[in-house]
């Protein structure tokens, strides 16, 4: 006769996701645009520098009608102030 096992529940492995991908589609296309930008806006004043989308100004040399970029580089420095202190 086998050994019984010592645990006392089943414990997941973690392989596969609990919800339908579906599901998780759907509320992600959800999300308003004022949401998105104030989530936005929020993660730039902490520090971060998360991407947006913008109308690329050189439409002449390229087909790309937007692009990507980093806020800092088009907003500036959220706290410059703050950021001198940490570098002296």
């Amino acid at each position: 006769m086998a050994k019984k096992k010592s645990r006392a529940h089943q414990v997941s492995k973690g392989e596969r996701k609990s919800t339908a991908r579906k599901t998780t589609l759907a509320v992600k296309h959800a999300r308003s645009l004022e949401w998105k930008m104030e989530n936005l806006i929020k993660s730039w004043s902490k520090g971060l520098n998360p991407w947006i989308t913008v109308n690329n100004p050189n439409k002449e040399e390229t087909n790309k009608r937007m692009i990507r970029i980093r806020t800092n580089d088009y907003w500036g420095y959220p706290k410059p102030a703050q950021l001198k202190m940490r570098l002296s």
